[in-house]
C-alpha cells in the first residue's frame, strides 16, 4: 500500500550517515519534509539527483523544509557518497527495505529500486507523491509544492 496525498506520515526511524538514529516524529509540527527514495549511491542518475538537491538545498531551507534521501545502501556507503559530493542533507540507510515497504515505493522494471519523492507538510500530511526514474524533475516538483505552502 503506497502513501498517497492526504495520508499522515508514518512514524519511522533509521540510521543516518553519522550512525545516529533519525526519528520522523522529531520533525512533525516543526517543518516540512522532502523525502526522496533513490536506487543506489554513486550511480549516474542518483548522483545527478543528489547533486541537484544539493545545488537547490538552500532554496529548500529558505522554504523551511528538510531534505532526506533514502536508499538501501549502508551507512558507510552513504557517508562516502555524502562526502564525495558534499551533500548537505540527511541520508538514511534502509538496507532492510522496511522504509520502502512502509512508504509503498515499488521497484522499477521489476528489479531496480524505485525513485519516488514525498513532500510532507509541517503537520505531517503527505501533500505530494511523485514517482519517476527521471531524477531532475523531482526537485522542480517538490520546490513548486513547497512554494505553494508558503503563499
Amino acid at each position: 500500500m503506497s502513501l498517497k496525498i492526504g495520508d499522515k506520515l508514518p512514524s519511522f526511524s533509521a540510521k543516518d550517515t553519522n550512525g545516529n538514529i533519525f526519528n520522523s516524529h522529531d520533525y512533525i509540527g516543526k517543518q516540512p519534509l522532502v523525502i526522496y527514495f533513490y536506487p543506489k549511491d554513486d550511480t549516474p542518475g542518483c548522483t545527478a539527483q543528489a547533486c541537484s538537491f544539493r545545488d537547490n538545498y538552500q532554496e529548500f531551507k529558505d522554504l523551511g523544509a528538510e531534505v532526506i534521501g533514502i536508499s538501501s545502501d549502508t551507512v558507510t556507503s552513504h557517508l562516502k557518497f555524502k562526502s564525495k559530493f558534499n551533500l548537505p542533507f540527511i541520508l538514511l540507510s534502509d538496507n532492510d527495505k522496511k522504509l520502502r515497504k512502509l512508504f509503498g515505493v515499488q521497484n522499477s522494471l521489476f528489479i531496480i529500486p524505485g525513485r519516488e519523492t514525498f513532500v510532507i507538510d509541517k503537520q505531517g500530511v503527505v501533500i505530494m507523491v511523485f514517482n519517476s526514474m527521471s531524477s531532475e524533475i523531482h526537485i522542480t516538483k517538490a520546490l513548486k509544492v513547497l512554494k505553494k505552502l508558503t503563499n
